[in-house]
């Protein structure tokens, strides 16, 4: 008997956002904050990042029409929308969709008062938080009026129980944040601290790139899920498009 899973999962970071291109020229500046001025949420993608989006939204339109995403649930960032509007309008989802289903829950990890900081920002403004999230870890290191990595991930629980009740058996796919593409590995692998901590400490999350799952039962006939790539760029490197991975213009201290 299945458990109640997808029967296939993508995840997916947004597209190349103007705050990464943001928070690159504020490091290579060596500045203490970040030059943008609207809400995190806010926040929409760059020119490259729209080319990014609709260079998978062609990818997936050229499977058949049998293995394409059907359901396609999206943070409510405007970078991720942005992504997934691509996407379906690209024709990669299945029959045709082209609205997206917005879940809060998948939202970027909320920063606090660390908000458009860099790491210079944080160590010179907050050097107690600073030397605090050092001794703790940024696992479990929660800024004032912000997130931990594990905050983000007990409300990614309530999320995945959502997607196996109301989506089990479809084939789903998630347009999200760099954190929360993390967190998801995190709950679906059954990881640690130390084996979430190492995939990110080995190289940033692919803007758009996929993070792909199937869901076959084991040998105790248990439906687990079985990661089959991840931060997989071949849809961007067919179209010659520019594969790019900066962290997010509030998450120099992710």
């Amino acid at each position: 008997m299945r458990q109640r899973w997808p029967q296939r999962l993508w995840i997916v970071r947004h597209g190349q956002s103007a705050g990464n291109v943001a928070r690159d020229a504020a490091d290579a500046a060596g500045q203490s904050i970040i030059d943008i001025d609207v809400r995190d949420v806010d926040v929409p993608l760059s020119d490259l990042g729209q080319r990014q989006a609709e260079a998978l939204g062609r990818w997936f339109a050229e499977m058949d029409e049998a293995a394409r995403p059907e359901i396609v649930l999206v943070s409510p960032y405007i970078r991720a929308r942005q992504t997934a509007r691509q996407i379906c309008e690209a024709g990669g989802i299945a029959g045709g969709a082209t609205t997206p289903l917005v879940d809060e829950r998948l939202r970027e990890r909320e920063f606090g008062i660390f908000d458009r900081l860099t790491t210079l920002g944080i160590r010179e403004k907050y050097p107690e938080q600073a030397e605090h999230r050092m001794l703790l870890g940024k696992f479990y290191h929660r800024p004032p009026g912000g997130e931990s990595w594990a905050d983000v991930i007990l409300r990614l629980r309530s999320a995945l129980d959502t997607i196996s009740l109301h989506h089990a058996d479809r084939r789903v796919l998630i347009v999200c944040h760099q954190v929360v593409v993390l967190c998801l590995r995190y709950i679906l692998e059954g990881m640690d601290e130390a084996q979430v901590l190492a995939i990110d400490k080995a190289g940033e999350v692919v803007n758009c790139g996929l993070c792909e799952y199937e869901f076959e039962p084991d040998d105790a006939k248990l439906c687990v899920p079985k990661l089959v790539r991840y931060n997989f760029a071949a849809p961007l490197i067919e179209e010659a498009t520019p594969v790019t991975s900066e962290p997010d213009a509030m998450v120099a201290a992710r």
